[in-house]
């Protein structure tokens, strides 16, 4: 099984225990943050690997590596093959720092975007920016307006909706 479908069933399970989800996720929210605190210090350095190779470096098990690597993914300048990676698998984090940036932002994680090693990065200005770029870019559907008892019916009929159509709804 590859790693990456590990990580999901690990992570994700339906079956496991509520609390222990919670500690998984606790503990591994802190990990990354400490991964992406290192990564940022050098931000134009594209770090190579291999999945075992970076878990070690970054002072991790497997599974947590597998799963910074499929949180960074869509932001890396060239995406790694994480659907069949392995522990000898090379890969490489090279990101791109105003994508990491917004999806960061996107996915709501302030203990990433708010890492003070993005102060030498980007100017205040330019977090702003993008912190507002990416929340005017996340579209919210909404659903249609619900008709109403005692509103009109919709076919034109001058009935009320509950004497109309709406009898057998």
């Amino acid at each position: 099984m590859a790693l990456l479908e590990q990580w999901r069933d690990m992570a994700y399970s339906p079956t496991a225990n509520k609390g222990d989800l919670q500690r998984l996720w606790k503990d591994y929210f802190m990990k990354e943050r400490d991964i992406y605190a290192i990564l940022l210090k050098n931000p134009d350095e594209e770090v190579k690997g291999t999945v075992k190779e970076l878990a070690e470096k970054y002072g991790v098990d497997i599974m947590t590596m597998t799963g910074f690597l499929d949180g960074i993914q869509e932001s890396l300048k060239v995406e790694n093959d994480i659907e069949n990676m392995e522990e000898d698998t090379v890969v490489s984090l090279g990101f791109d720092k105003v994508k990491l940036y917004k999806n960061m932002v996107a996915a709501k994680a302030d203990w990433l975007f708010g890492l003070e090693e993005w102060n030498s990065i980007f100017t205040q200005e330019e977090k702003e920016q993008y912190y507002k770029e990416q929340k005017r870019s996340q579209t919210f559907v909404r659903g249609e307006k619900k008709i109403g008892r005692n509103d009109p019916c919709p076919c034109g009929s001058g009935k009320k909706y509950k004497f109309c159509h709406g009898k057998n709804a």
